[in-house]
């Protein structure tokens, strides 16, 4: 029998042994409603709780400001969307870039459609987004700034401080899209200046179908999802239980790992690159040498293969 050998961590990740194993009480034992009003469901609402500080921990925010999703588009699509909505008033100008997530592109092409402009930054040679191209786009009206924190095709990290520093200066909300980095590389909302971020469970070796909204204290955001007074009213509809507690530990796990991951992965992409620019005929990176995922932490890594 052929054994697998699986190299699209970028697309999705294996649910870590110890995730799983974290999650099993909560569909059978402790399977009360967190959002109950009786002692059943207070174990449920603890281990939530648990979840959000650790992911807050991990992202130097408070746990207040950490709301759980289905997934990063979820959470892509509640930050743009909500945005433009409550600040509409101030102005109707986003800055994206042309190699987002289509959860980001999509997003802003329904906008688009709603009386929003959108300007799609073109990106140099390596994915990076040019910052004087971003500088010369904001207008009076620009409200929103997303750009991914790493790129999900060639693993491209982004100057995101930067961009948050610029963004800040402007008096702009920040949005980043950290699917393909949060676990992988180490993330300070304040000293990068990140007002909103989205993540997803599955790309970290946590259970698919969670992910969360990190929204800064203070950033006017409305429910996305309405019914219900989940998620501090801002998130309705019964909490993912089981799943909030397998990305929490997901989290943990990432976090205690990451640098020995950072080390082995380098030097897996690295004998890779190696190889393969070697041995392959007129092949070349796709993406920068060194600024991509891999350095630091990375499980993803893209090349331009010649078409016989």
């Amino acid at each position: 029998m052929k054994k697998m050998i699986y190299l699209d961590n970028a697309a999705t990740t294996r649910t870590a042994p110890e995730v799983v194993e974290a999650m099993l009480p909560y569909f059978t034992e402790y399977y009360g409603n967190a959002s109950s009003i009786y002692e059943f469901g207070a174990k449920s609402k603890e281990a939530i709780q648990g979840a959000r500080e650790t992911i807050a921990d991990a992202l130097g925010a408070k746990d207040n400001e950490i709301y759980f999703t289905a997934g990063g588009s979820e959470a892509d699509n509640w930050a743009i969307k909500a945005t433009a909505e409550c600040y509409r008033d101030k102005g109707n100008h986003i800055i994206t870039s042309k190699i987002e997530h289509h959860a980001v592109l999509h997003t802003c092409e329904y906008l688009e459609k709603n009386g929003f402009e959108v300007t799609y930054l073109d990106v140099d040679e390596h994915g990076v987004v040019k910052l004087d191209q971003l500088k010369a786009a904001i207008r009076p009206t620009t409200i929103l700034i997303t750009i991914m924190f790493a790129n999900n095709e060639i693993g491209t990290i982004e100057p995101i401080a930067e961009i948050g520093k610029i963004a800040k200066e402007k008096g702009i909300l920040f949005h980043t899209d950290a699917v393909q980095a949060f676990g992988q590389l180490p993330i300070d909302v304040d000293e990068m200046n990140i007002d909103m971020l989205s993540a997803s469970g599955h790309k970290l070796n946590g259970p698919k179908g969670i992910g969360f909204l990190y929204i800064r204290k203070g950033v006017k955001i409305r429910s996305f999802i309405h019914g219900g007074a989940q998620e501090r009213k801002r998130r309705a509809g019964t909490e993912n239980v089981t799943g909030i507690v397998g990305l929490g530990k997901a989290v943990e796990l990432a976090v205690s790992t990451m640098e020995e991951r950072t080390k082995r992965e380098r030097e897996l992409r690295d004998y890779l690159m190696t190889r393969v620019l070697k041995e392959v005929p007129f092949s070349r990176i796709n993406g920068p040498r060194d600024n991509r995922q891999g350095q630091p932490p990375s499980q993803q890594c893209q090349f331009l293969l010649p078409v016989y």
